[in-house]
């Protein structure tokens, strides 16, 4: 009996977040032609048991399967238990014979065999006093000599009776596969919009007389958190905030010449000021990153913090723990390296020296972090380090502190990836930034979806190291097209500090901004930008309200793809029943969006109306604009790169009529 959700056969968790709706299934069969059943047994983290009847989805190909949203965070466990049923044999046969007025009082006789059974089940306690009550008429029924064969079996067989029959099945050679482990996580780690900022640059300013670049601090940066909140960002992503090491220091656009001024790379971690425990200077003191994260808090934002396990020549530990390096032929530490790119300002950490030393200090310093209110954790290459330490660590934290949720930031081989979400990561980067076409996207979806249990994506369509020339070529388009994407596609998105004025313009040879702001101060004009209507920042606003008042965007399984006729179209639905909305009505969302920045589509659109909940004909709004239209199964639609780039529709179900 195969079963799922079931990551490895078991080795992992599988994972979810609260109120996220599982499926659970199995692949079970039987021999013979008797009824079977088929239930998961679900135990909550206090120990608490749940029975999910699964139903039969494909008759003939043995799948059974059920949905259950979890309510309570925590480790959860089930196991899937098969048996055979000999109320739905008996039903079966009932339904057969008895309108044929074949074998009727041995039919009826063993009806009579098989409650008795339940109602022995009821008297005993182990069933609710609705089931006694419901099972005594039916077998009065069932007894009565005076009625009709058709009428002594009609209790028995009613849909009341049938109800609880499959609520609490009579069960015969039960067969079970599991436990199986299911860790819940806050709702955080499955949906949620992030925002990154460099700190040093909020606030920063050019001042000839005092010497040039002023850095910004954390004051400075705090006060930029409200314009962050006003778009309807969960998450306030602070790149690196340590002490920035000298030596090798790398200048503007990762020159080795670094002039006056010059504030270096904050992955460069560490100097005589401290390393990663430590706050640079410039920025301030704890006190003043305390006064952060409660001005985060008060607007309802939460902090995550850049980890890059590295370290600068001046970091105390290369003092301290030579051993935590490597240290080549020639004497020297070697510095991290990404053919052609090489980085002399930075020490990769190795773990094979001491192990236990090094896995203590950087737990310590998470550890101090989350003390000071850090909730969230975007750790920088996660895969250059060992799983096994990334297994025994997310462990200890997801025991210690369950509420910190840690995202991968990993753009490398899909096996790794994948390993990084079976063994912990809850979110983890992803290729969208390199998939443009339907078909490219479509795809990629799917490979997402499958991995679900497991692995939670996070969508940027850019980030401080990454500018694709689909970006760059693109222009305000193309910002606008990714956004609307990387918002609807999945639960979880982010953006890079200046995505809203479309800073665009590449570094000669490289998939990276000019000017990055990994090597310099880059104060912006946000509020000018706004002003003059060079900045998307409205549609931001909208996106992430959008997706705050519709689950179906805060899920990520329930997706439909549909067909248009232009094929640079994307068309894809999103859906959640009443019973999973938490709302009390459904909750159903159309995108159909350009893909290509510089081509407008007139197109019909294909849309499988049963992915919709719908029959018919239906009405849409569209949440960027406020237009209603009627549509049906083949909708007309226009779009353009410049006005109308997407539809982001909602289905108005007919109690809104």
């Amino acid at each position: 009996m195969d079963a799922w959700p079931v990551v490895d056969g078991g080795r992992f968790p599988a994972s979810c977040a609260q109120g996220e709706p599982v499926s659970f299934g199995a692949n079970a069969f039987r021999e013979g032609h008797d009824s079977m059943g088929v239930q998961a047994i679900l135990t909550d983290p206090d120990g608490a048991e749940t029975a999910l009847p699964l139903v039969s989805t494909n008759p003939g190909l043995d799948l059974w399967e059920a949905r259950f949203t979890p309510r309570a965070t925590g480790r959860w466990s089930f196991r899937i238990e098969a048996f055979s049923a000999p109320y739905d044999t008996w039903a079966h046969i009932a339904e057969v014979k008895i309108p044929a007025a074949m074998d009727e009082d041995l039919v009826i006789a063993e009806g009579i065999e098989v409650l008795e059974r339940a109602a022995g089940e009821a008297a005993a306690g182990e069933r609710p006093a609705s089931d006694a009550a419901l099972l005594r008429a039916a077998l009065e029924t069932l007894r009565d000599t005076d009625l009709a064969p058709g009428a002594r079996v009609a209790l028995a067989l009613g849909e009341d009776l049938r109800a609880i029959m499959r609520e609490r099945p009579l069960r015969d050679g039960v067969t079970t596969a599991g436990p199986y482990d299911l860790v819940v996580h806050r709702r955080l780690a499955l949906a949620g919009s992030w925002y990154e900022f460099f700190p040093r640059s909020e606030g920063a300013r050019f001042s000839p007389e005092e010497g040039g670049w002023i850095s910004g601090t954390l004051r400075t940066a705090a006060d930029s958190l409200e314009r962050v909140a006003a778009m309807g960002f969960d998450v306030a992503y602070l790149t690196p905030i340590h002490p920035i090491g000298q030596a090798f220091r790398k200048g503007r656009n990762n020159t080795l010449d670094p002039k006056p001024g010059d504030p270096g790379s904050p992955y460069a971690i560490g100097a005589a000021e401290g390393g990663h425990d430590a706050i640079h200077p410039d920025l301030g003191t704890m006190e003043d990153f305390d006064a952060f994260v409660g001005r985060a808090k008060e607007l309802g934002l939460e902090v995550a913090m850049d980890i890059a396990l590295q370290c600068s020549p001046d970091h105390p530990w290369v003092a301290e723990h030579p051993e935590w390096f490597v240290v080549r032929p020639d004497g020297t530490i070697a510095y991290a390296e990404n053919p052609p790119k090489k980085y002399q300002d930075i020490y990769p950490l190795s773990f094979d020296t001491d192990y236990e030393g090094l896995y203590a200090a950087i737990r310590d310093m998470l550890e101090h972090w989350v003390e000071h209110g850090v909730t969230l954790f975007r750790v920088d290459n996660p895969h250059t380090k060992p799983v096994r330490f990334w297994e025994e660590l997310l462990a200890e934290f997801d025991e210690k502190h369950p509420e910190v949720i840690f995202l991968a930031e990993a753009f490398t081989r899909p096996t790794m990836m994948h390993t990084l979400g079976k063994i912990g990561f809850h979110q983890s980067y992803t290729y969208f930034t390199w998939r443009h076409t339907p078909e490219e996207l479509e795809e990629y979806l799917g490979e997402l979806t499958a991995a679900a249990r497991y692995m939670v994506p996070s969508f940027w369509p850019t980030t401080h190291d990454i500018l694709t020339p689909f970006m760059s070529q693109g222009g305000r388009s193309a910002f606008t097209l990714r956004a609307i994407l990387a918002a609807t596609l999945v639960p979880t998105w982010g953006i890079y500090t200046g995505y809203e004025l479309i800073e665009d313009v590449p570094r000669p040879g490289a998939e990276e901004q000019i000017d990055n702001e990994k090597y310099e101060f880059k104060p912006r004009d946000f509020a000018g930008a706004l002003e003059k209507g060079r900045s998307i920042q409205p549609l931001l606003t909208r996106l992430n309200t959008i997706r705050r008042e519709h689950p179906a965007l805060q899920t990520l399984t329930d997706i439909a793809f549909h067909r248009a006729d232009d094929p640079q179209v994307l068309v894809f639905s999103k859906h959640l029943d009443a019973a999973e909305t938490g709302t009390g009505s459904a909750d159903t969302i159309i995108v159909a969006s350009l893909t290509a920045h510089d081509r407008d589509a007139w197109t019909t659109l294909h849309l499988d109306l049963s992915a919709l909940g719908v029959a018919g004909g239906f009405e849409v709004e569209d949440l960027l604009t406020g237009e209603r239209f009627t549509w049906g199964s083949d909708p007309y639609v226009e779009l353009s790169t410049h006005h109308r780039p997407a539809h982001i529709l909602r289905v108005i179900h007919h109690q809104e009529s």
